[in-house]
């Protein structure tokens, strides 16, 4: 299989765009992508203040490489969650990234270890509290995505959610028809009030195997290892449903989201803007100040669960 813009051997075939690319033809596609994502979505420009959530896996070591590369203004937070061998893993590939690819950019690395802020891993503090691990997990790093970009006056937070993530959680709304999460799933939140920062997801427009292949192709050595706290969580489920019917119509995921986010555009042209919705709902949690709905925020009341728990 040839490469369609130059004579060199593609090294992945494209379905869903009818192409195939070479390694530097995939290199400048992708990263053409995101920069049309960026402007599409007004994420960002280049006087601002980037913080990238890295994980240590493809998409998030691959957005803060590309970003670097485009020449933003981006460092990145690793949120340790102490969960046995694989945070172990996920940290060194996040320290070797930054010590040999984002240190010449003079970008930095901050990083945030849940146990020393906890008291304990992700595990056990779930365990503790008796919530499921991933839903502790995401409370915890949104918790902190947010304080770390806000306290840093970082003017944008991005994430790495690629095509895939958005398609399969947009499919899990419509089945449960959650309204609310459905209204805020965009590839762009704005900072609404005081004390959120902006979050965006500048891979929306790339398959989690376009991503993979750029990642390969630019020697990014990332986790191959998904989280083991990760098994049976419904997110999979929705991807592997998807994932079928893309093999038998490409271009299915993309179809699906994009039109979500045309027909929500549409939509956000008659209704009242989500700034103005959580201007009159978001009040200062009472025991660290970050916006929430109630008096006291999930992650405080979480923690003080746990508190009560240990003692």
């Amino acid at each position: 299989m040839r490469c369609r813009k130059c004579p060199q051997r593609a090294v992945l075939g494209m379905p869903r765009h009818n192409t195939a690319y070479c390694g530097p033809c995939l290199t400048e596609f992708v990263r053409t992508q995101v920069q049309k994502a960026i402007k599409a979505q007004t994420m960002f420009s280049p006087e601002d203040r980037i913080l990238v959530a890295v994980s240590g896996g493809k998409d998030s070591l691959t957005l803060w490489e590309i970003l670097l590369k485009l020449g933003y203004r981006t460092d990145a937070l690793y949120v340790d969650l102490g969960i046995a061998g694989y945070s172990e893993r996920s940290h060194e590939k996040v320290e070797r990234f930054a010590r040999d690819v984002a240190k010449a950019c003079g970008s930095k690395l901050i990083i945030h270890t849940v146990e020393e802020d906890a008291g304990a891993g992700i595990k056990e503090l779930a365990n503790l509290i008796k919530r499921p691990t991933c839903s502790a997990c995401g409370t915890i790093k949104r918790y902190q995505f947010n304080r770390v970009a806000w306290e840093n006056k970082y003017d944008v937070m991005a994430t790495g959610h690629n095509l895939d993530d958005e398609a399969a959680r947009l499919l899990g709304n419509v089945l449960n028809w959650q309204e609310e999460y459905l209204q805020k799933q965009s590839p762009t939140l704005p900072a609404s009030v005081e004390g959120f920062s902006k979050k965006v997801k500048p891979l929306y427009r790339m398959t989690e195997r376009e991503v993979a292949a750029y990642a390969v192709v630019n020697r990014i050595d990332y986790l191959v290892e998904e989280c083991p706290m990760s098994k049976g969580a419904k997110m999979l489920v929705y991807k592997d449903v998807l994932n079928r019917l893309e093999a038998e119509s490409p271009g299915t995921k993309h179809r699906f989201y994009w039109g979500f986010l045309e027909k929500q555009k549409k939509a956000a042209e008659s209704t009242p803007s989500m700034t103005d919705s959580d201007q009159a709902t978001l009040l200062p949690c009472e025991t660290c100040g970050q916006p929430t709905t109630a008096g006291t925020c999930t992650f405080c009341r979480m923690m003080a669960r746990a508190k009560t728990a240990t003692h």
